[in-house]
């Protein structure tokens, strides 16, 4: 059976649309369910309502199929017949379907929406909001003003009129409803002001100043003086300057502003470091703007990035350290007479040593580099060489046995050495081991011991023991005060990179000689530190996906750093740091 849908809609001026369709089939539904024939998006109409289909005699047969029933020619009824020739009239909500046929053209039906004059108004008006609502316009009026006065006028109200206090990491604020301004949770730093807006806010629609973050902050370095960082900043473009001049107007610090780097209410994780521009847009082509400046350009650690220059001391004597250039040829002098090779040979004498002492003195078939290198507790740096606890177990420092006692020099004086050996038995005494030219051999109880001969007057035994066979000439170099024998001073580095840190934990998958060439080194004088290529076997600049760990500026150099004590990196700690500014001894 054929059917024309001729669906009549009214403009807003009142002008007539005339929409048609034609439907084939034996079946209409009707409902207020797009699923349906003839779909009546009305809430008085359920989501299936009617059905029509063909009766006997050209007829119409309707039916409703859910709760509700329908109108024919004003009558409510559930089920009815007519003859679409002679005219009818569904009413279903505020919607009228008009039926009429002309011979055995197809069945039209007019679809239109009732006047509020006809019909059953009460009815339709009773799904109304505007029933139970006030109009739109009065709601949203309403609404404004509750916005202001909860989220504006009251916080304002609230910080004008609260007692002034000394920002608080512990106390609750006083400015109420001002935790619906917030933008998101502050950093896990941060996390105790959650609810103390105005410790950092304290001018109103004003930026956090510095001065705000230096009363928690007081102690924090600057990373170099003001007036250097801002010659030293890159000339910023037309925008950038249009950006800044904006940015004044609210109160913002300059480009050098805590604020600038350090971005909050980014959510409950640890404050993220600066991104790699921030740092490249004073440090790319700084020498051109700083021209005495010893630094050199750096912009990204894989293409842009010098080459490292450790601190050290190069000659015997040397007050201050100096920064050498890792270019193959980079020595240092640090006082003592130690081949690395010997004693990491597997198949010499200190393995055999380390094999005899054994599993008891912490030692396995052979010596090894954490034998002797012991990580600090944070793994970023090694605790200081001892020769008590590194080195006496095979260099022994026993010169003398009375009885069951055996003498012990102490370690680290050459006065109170020559004391001890003053303060010896003068009398003739079978030494426990003879005739071996240098310390670390057993004698018959398993004990090493140096034989110095008998003390006198003229410093034989302390010369002896100076010399280069001596239990100290092995591994400390003579240099003579006066007539008084001495060693030169040691120094050792506890920190040779003091503009940047290196987190050895991070690496312990890797072995040491994979950065360090200890095991070919037969000279103290060797500089073994690994040069900038075999960091960037693994680690590239920040936008090189293809490096195994891009990295950002910010993971090797800290921007608060005093005295060497990077202060904003939370794994070390001041006391882990040598102070350059020590003197050899």
């Amino acid at each position: 059976m054929a059917y024309l849908i001729r669906t009549i809609d009214f403009t807003a001026t009142g002008r007539e649309l005339i929409r048609e369709r034609e439907f084939d089939g034996d079946v209409l539904t009707i409902g207020r369910a797009s699923e349906n024939s003839l779909p009546l998006p009305d809430l008085a109409v359920e989501q299936e309502h009617a059905r029509i289909s063909p009766a006997p005699g050209g007829q119409l047969h309707v039916e409703a199929v859910g709760t509700l029933g329908f109108t024919h020619d004003g009558r409510s009824l559930g089920e009815a017949t007519f003859n679409p020739r002679e005219g009818g009239e569904l009413g279903f909500g505020s919607y009228r379907l008009e039926f009429s046929q002309e011979g055995d053209g197809p069945i039209t039906i007019t679809q239109r929406q009732a006047e509020e004059d006809e019909g059953d108004k009460d009815a339709i008006a009773g799904f109304a909001l505007s029933v139970a609502l006030p109009s739109k316009r009065v709601m949203s009026w309403v609404a404004v003003v509750v916005i202001l006065l909860a989220f504006l006028f009251v916080p304002i109200f609230s910080h004008l009129t609260r007692e002034k206090v000394e920002p608080d990491y512990s106390e609750t604020g006083q400015v109420v409803f001002d935790a619906s301004w917030s933008t998101g949770d502050l950093s896990l730093a941060h996390h105790g002001l959650e609810d103390n807006c105005e410790a950092c806010h304290v001018a109103p629609f004003e930026a956090v100043k510095d001065e705000t973050c230096l009363t928690c902050h007081q102690d924090l370095a600057e990373h170099a003086p003001m007036d250097l960082q801002n010659t030293g900043r890159a000339t910023f473009s037309i925008g950038e300057d249009f950006q800044w001049m904006v940015a004044a107007g609210f109160g913002k610090e300059g480009p050098g502003g805590c604020v600038s780097c350090h971005v909050e209410h980014e959510g409950a994780v640890r404050m993220e470091p600066p991104v790699q521009a921030f740092c490249a847009d004073c440090h790319d082509g700084m020498d051109t703007r700083l021209t005495d400046t010893d630094l050199g350009n750096a912009a990204d650690f894989g293409e842009d990035h010098p080459q490292f220059r450790p601190t050290v001391w190069t000659k015997p004597g040397n007050i201050t350290p100096t920064r050498v250039m890792l270019d193959g040829k980079a020595q240092e002098f640090s006082g003592l007479l130690f081949p690395h090779d010997i004693h990491l040979d597997p198949q010499g004498g200190v393995a055999r040593m380390a094999a005899s002492l054994g599993a008891s003195q912490g030692y396995g078939e052979a010596l090894v580099c954490e034998d002797c290198h012991t990580p600090t507790r944070d793994e970023t740096a090694f605790e200081p060489i001892s020769m008590e606890e590194n080195c006496e177990a095979c260099h022994s420092l026993v010169y003398d046995r009375v009885g069951p006692i055996f003498r012990t020099l102490q370690h680290g004086s050459v006065e109170q050495m020559l004391a001890d050996l003053r303060a010896s038995d003068r009398k003739s005494h079978q030494p426990v081991v003879t005739g071996r030219n240098r310390p670390g051999e057993f004698g018959s109880d398993g004990l090493y011991f140096q034989n110095f001969g008998a003390p006198n007057r003229s410093f034989v035994a302390i010369n002896r023991a100076m010399s280069s066979d001596g239990v100290c000439g092995a591994c400390h170099i003579p240099a003579a005060t006066g007539d008084m024998p001495g060693v030169t001073p040691v120094n050792l580095p506890d920190r040779f990179m003091l503009h940047a840190f290196f987190d050895h934990d991070a690496h312990k998958q890797e072995e040491c000689s994979t950065c360090h060439e200890a095991e070919a080194s037969d000279t103290s004088r060797d500089l073994l530190m690994p040069p900038i290529a075999i960091c960037r076997d693994c680690h590239l600049g920040e936008e090189a996906r293809e490096a195994d760990v891009p990295s950002t500026c910010a993971m090797c150099h800290t921007y608060h750093q005093k005295d060497g004590v990077p202060a904003d990196h939370p794994q070390l700690a001041p006391q882990q740091v040598a102070a350059i500014s020590r003197k050899p001894g």
